[in-house]
C-alpha cells in the first residue's frame, strides 16, 4: 500500500474518534496494552512526560518539546488530532514520522485488528511508541487524547505529569461535573512521579491533592510559583513579564500568541524546574529559546495563528466554553473596530454554552467542516438566532473567510474558530 492507501485503510477499518465521536472511544487500556505487548513494549525504552487537561495541553506539549530540543535532547512528540498532515501526530525534533515507517508498521500489525479490535487512536499511540523506540529518542512528550485515566496513552510511567486546567468538554465521556472531569484527568498521576497542575481551580484542586497524596507524588500548582503578565506583541511574538514566588523577575518571549498562553507558560516554567530536579539539564538559554522558537522547532499550528493582515485574520482551534472565552478575550485585547467571526462546530459540543459567550454585536459567517461529526452550518445558524447572533451561512470555510474579509475594514478583526476540523480546511 502507498502512504495514502495506508491511512485510508486505517480510517475505514478502525473506529476514528475525530470522525465518529464517542462511539470510537474505548474505555479501557486492554487493546493498547495488547498491541504494545505484541511489539515488545516499546514504551519502556525511553523517558516520557505525560500531559493532560481540557485546554492548553497541545500548546504545553509543543512548548516542552521545543525546550527539550533546545537543550539538545532527541525529543519525540505525540499529539492529536492533526490539522493538515498525519505526521503532525508523531514527530521527532519537529520532523514528521516517515511515511515508509507508517506503511511498514500497519503491515506489521494489521493482522491483529480482527482479534484486538483497536481504535484508530490506539493504533497511532502504539505506532508512536514503536517509532520513538526505534529512533532511540532521549525523551518523548505525550499528549493525552480524551481524559487521562482511561486514555490510551496512560500505559506509560513518565518522569513528570502536567495537567493544564479543567473545564467542561467531552462530558458524555468524562462526567457532568468539574470534579468528575478532574478525576479522569488526574488518572495520569503515577506513584512517586511529580505532577504539575497549571492553575489552581477551587472546584477541583482537592481532587489533585488527594490523588497525589494517594500516589505519594509531589504536587506543584504552577500558579503558586509563577505569575505571568503580557507586556506587548512585537513582530509575531508575545513578550511576557514573569514574577516568581522567590522574588525573581525576568522577561520571556513566546512564539505562541494569545493571552491564554500566559497560564500555559506558568505550567511550562514549573515543569522545567521539576525536570531540572529530576536531573534533566535545561539551561536558561534553552528554556527561553524553546519558548520563543516553539513554532519553528515543532511546526505547531492553529493557536491564535495569524493568517493575514489588513484586515487581521486569525484562526484558533478553540472549541469549548473556556477555550472560546479565552480566544474572545484575546480578540478584545486587539480593540478591533468590528469583529467578524467564522464559526463551525461539531455535533457533540455543548452549543448552548458556546453561543452564550458570543458577542451579539459581531458579524457571523456560519460554516462547517466536511466530516460526519460536523454540525451543518444551517443548523448552527438556526441555533445562533436564538441567542441574537446574526450572520450568513456557508458550506465551505474558505468561502466564509473570503466573505468576512471582503466585508471587513482594515481596522476590523476576522476570527475563525469553533473546531479543529474547520481550521484544518483553511487553505
Amino acid at each position: 500500500m502507498t502512504f495514502q492507501e495506508t491511512l485510508d485503510f486505517l480510517y475505514t477499518q478502525l473506529p476514528v474518534f475525530h470522525l465518529q465521536g464517542a462511539s470510537a472511544y474505548k474505555k479501557d487500556l486492554s487493546r493498547t496494552q495488547a498491541l504494545l505487548a505484541y511489539l515488545g513494549n516499546p514504551h519502556h525504552a525511553f523517558n516520557t512526560i505525560h500531559i493532560a487537561g481540557t485546554n492548553g495541553k497541545g500548546s504545553c506539549s509543543h512548548y516542552l518539546a521545543s525546550v527539550l530540543q533546545e537543550a539538545n535532547y532527541k525529543t519525540g512528540l505525540y499529539t492529536s488530532p492533526h490539522v493538515l498532515h498525519f505526521g503532525e501526530r508523531i514527530k521527532i525534533n519537529g520532523r514528521y514520522v516517515e511515511e515508509d515507517f507508517v506503511i511498514r508498521f500497519v503491515e506489521r500489525i494489521k493482522h491483529l485488528f480482527p482479534e484486538i479490535k483497536p481504535s484508530f487512536f490506539e493504533v497511532t499511540v502504539a505506532m508512536a511508541f514503536q517509532y520513538f523506540a526505534e529512533k532511540k529518542v532521549d525523551i518523548a512528550v505525550i499528549e493525552t487524547g480524551v481524559g487521562g485515566k482511561l486514555d490510551s496513552t496512560n500505559v506509560i510511567t513518565p518522569i513528570l505529569s502536567l495537567i493544564t486546567n479543567i473545564s467542561y468538554d467531552h462530558m458524555d465521556l468524562l462526567g457532568d461535573t468539574l470534579p468528575q472531569i478532574a478525576s479522569q484527568k488526574a488518572g495520569i498521576i503515577k506513584k512517586q512521579v511529580p505532577v504539575v497542575i497549571g492553575e489552581r481551580q477551587k472546584e477541583v484542586e482537592s481532587v489533585f491533592v488527594q490523588t497525589a497524596q494517594n500516589q505519594n507524588a509531589d504536587l506543584f500548582f504552577a500558579s503558586d510559583y509563577h505569575q505571568i503578565y503580557k507586556n506587548k506583541y512585537i513582530n509575531g511574538s508575545m513578550w511576557c513579564q514573569v514574577k516568581q514566588s522567590n522574588g525573581h523577575e525576568f522577561e520571556i518571549k513566546s512564539g505562541l500568541l494569545g493571552d491564554y498562553q500566559l497560564k500555559n507558560l506558568a505550567g511550562i516554567l514549573q515543569s522545567v524546574e521539576v525536570l531540572r530536579q529530576k536531573g534533566i539539564k535545561i539551561a536558561e538559554e534553552a528554556m527561553h529559546l524553546g519558548i520563543e522558537k516553539v513554532i519553528l522547532n515543532t511546526g505547531f499550528r492553529g493557536r491564535w495563528q495569524i493568517l493575514s493582515e489588513n484586515p487581521l485574520t486569525v484562526c484558533d482551534i478553540a472549541h469549548n466554553k473556556e477555550g472560546i472565552r479565552s480566544v474572545l478575550e484575546t480578540a478584545a485585547g486587539y480593540a478591533p473596530s468590528h469583529l467578524h467571526i467564522v464559526l463551525g462546530v461539531v455535533k457533540d459540543k455543548d452549543l448552548t454554552k458556546i453561543l452564550r459567550l458570543m458577542p451579539q454585536e459581531a458579524s457571523y459567517y456560519f460554516s462547517q467542516a466536511h466530516i460526519p461529526r460536523a454540525l451543518p452550518a444551517i443548523e448552527l445558524h438556526q441555533k445562533a438566532i436564538e441567542f441574537g447572533l446574526k450572520g450568513l451561512v456557508f458550506e465551505e470555510v474558505n468561502t466564509a473567510i473570503a466573505h468576512a474579509k471582503s466585508a471587513a475594514s482594515t481596522k476590523d478583526l476576522v476570527l475563525v474558530c469553533g473546531s479543529n476540523f474547520l481550521v484544518a480546511e483553511i487553505r
